[in-house]
């Protein structure tokens, strides 16, 4: 298939908004441009928010089951598309075509699934202590959203954000990643034909360091929504916080595994070679430290290390089927060699991968295991984001738990038994917002995709990622 080239535009208030190209999109996979992007000034973004303030009053003002009208006309178009959409994922983020797919498929599913809260958003009725009085707790709009966007999901992380915030009568404003611009595009082009009314959805493209700053400190923006590092949620949170704005962060994750001696070995390492072909390891919630019982951890580490090793990489729009396609960008790579090297230097034992390799250009690097790593190592306290695995031997699920604690992250975790008893203490002191059992790492739409500690604050998904959307207003009418 030959690449194709891009044109691209802001959408505010209604209408797409030529600029200037600022920088340029390449495919990851070969390093060929595939077009070129404007950046949004202080002034579109002050735009774009007016325009979502203004149109959000009305908006808030319909029933939600009338806002669900606009998501599912948007659902049925992203089905309608999904082999042009998706092809636009795996272009510019160097995805897998049928995870891209599987990736636009689930978007279609999830604004389906919002739409469907239009009949259920509730509050409450509260007892009072006071005699002829009646309380009522209900859930308004927070107003105008700020969204900023991952570039390892693309165009699912649009949806995830527009969907809730929507059907909760709010208006939004969503900046894409400068890497994967794209899939936010089409998505806008989608939202333009779905009947919403204009300025409740706008789109405004830029770097983190400029477009993203002027949304995140804008004093008419009543809560920002940001999916990526740690350390960009951190100075998110920092800038919001000078006008006391909302902020909902769902940020890194090192995600710890404990395989027990009776687990499925063959099941196991399945699960965790998937979670690393999976979009190369760029997934917050993917498997990268893994703790495994004494009793199974030679055949374990013999048969995960073998595993590893048949991974195949390139281009994943080129001639040849592979498992895994490139890292997102050059820095990427960069980063893990670095830590696979200094790794190497302190001891650790590389049994599989652990080279960067130029597949017909691309940032591609190995399907790649470790073992006798040390938790002082920055392969095992800094989130890689790439095909990178971590195996250690322990004596016990005590040593496990405790291991997989020792972290400054708090997304998900995992572990591999058949002893349920072991299984309830492992939910029980496993310090993450999330804990898969005998299955990979992988959120549902109706779960509540949340972290603790340096992986976020709030969380998406289900009832409880819809509320976040929202505010509390209680009533005190006395009678």
């Amino acid at each position: 298939m030959t690449e194709q080239s891009h044109a691209f535009a802001h959408f505010v208030a209604g209408r797409f908004v030529e600029g200037a190209d600022a920088f340029e999109v390449l495919n990851p996979a070969t390093e060929r441009v595939i077009g070129a992007v404007p950046e949004a000034d202080h002034a579109l973004v002050d735009e774009a928010v007016a325009a979502a303030k203004a149109a959000q009053v009305a908006w808030a003002r319909q029933p939600a089951n009338t806002r669900a009208a606009p998501l599912r006309a948007m659902a049925k178009a992203v089905r309608e598309q999904l082999p042009r959409l998706a092809r636009i994922v795996a272009e510019e983020q160097g995805k897998l075509l049928p995870l891209a797919e599987m990736e636009v498929f689930v978007a279609a599913e999830y604004l389906d699934y919002m739409a469907e809260w239009g009949r259920r958003i509730e509050g409450e009725i509260i007892s009072s202590d006071r005699p002829g009085e009646h309380m009522f707790l209900f859930r308004k709009p927070m107003g105008v959203v700020g969204a900023i966007l991952p570039w390892n999901f693309p165009f699912f992380m649009v949806v995830r954000k527009v969907a809730p915030a929507l059907i909760t009568g709010n208006a939004i404003v969503v900046k894409p990643s400068e890497e994967t611009p794209y899939s936010a595009h089409a998505f806008a082009e989608i939202a333009a034909a779905s009947g919403l009314a204009d300025g409740l959805f706008n789109l405004v493209n830029g770097r983190g360091r400029s477009t993203g700053e002027a949304l995140v400190g804008h004093r008419d923006i009543d809560m920002i929504s940001f999916t990526g590092s740690s350390v960009a949620g951190s100075a998110i949170m920092a800038r919001a916080s000078q006008n006391l704005t909302k902020v909902n962060l769902e940020l890194g994750g090192k995600a710890p595994a404990i395989v027990l001696n009776d687990a499925n070995v063959d099941l196991a390492v399945g699960v965790l070679k998937a979670s690393k072909a999976l979009n190369s390891g760029q997934a917050c919630n993917c498997a990268e430290r893994i703790y495994v019982q004494s009793g199974v951890a030679d055949e374990f580490q013999e048969k995960l290390a073998a595993a590893m090793g048949t991974i195949t990489f390139g281009d994943p729009l080129g001639e040849a089927p592979v498992d895994m396609g490139p890292l997102i960008n050059r820095a990427a790579v960069d980063r893990i060699s670095d830590l696979i090297e200094d790794a190497r230097i302190k001891g650790a034992q590389v049994l599989a991968g652990g080279v960067a390799e130029e597949r017909g250009g691309g940032f591609h690097y190995q399907a790649t295991m470790l073992a006798n790593t040390t938790d002082d190592m920055g392969v095992m306290t800094r989130e890689l984001f790439g095909p990178v695995l971590m195996v250690n031997t322990i004596a016990d699920l005590d040593e496990g738990i405790a291991r997989a604690n020792d972290s400054e992250y708090g997304l998900t975790s995992s572990i591999f038994t058949n002893d349920l008893n072991a299984t309830m203490k492992a939910i029980s002191e496993l310090r993450f917002g999330e804990t898969y059992v005998n299955r990979e790492n992988f959120e549902a739409i109706q779960g509540f995709h949340a972290g603790v500690r340096k992986s976020g604050i709030g969380g998406t998904d289900g009832k409880h990622g819809l509320y976040e959307y929202t505010h509390t207003h209680v009533a005190y009418i006395q009678s």
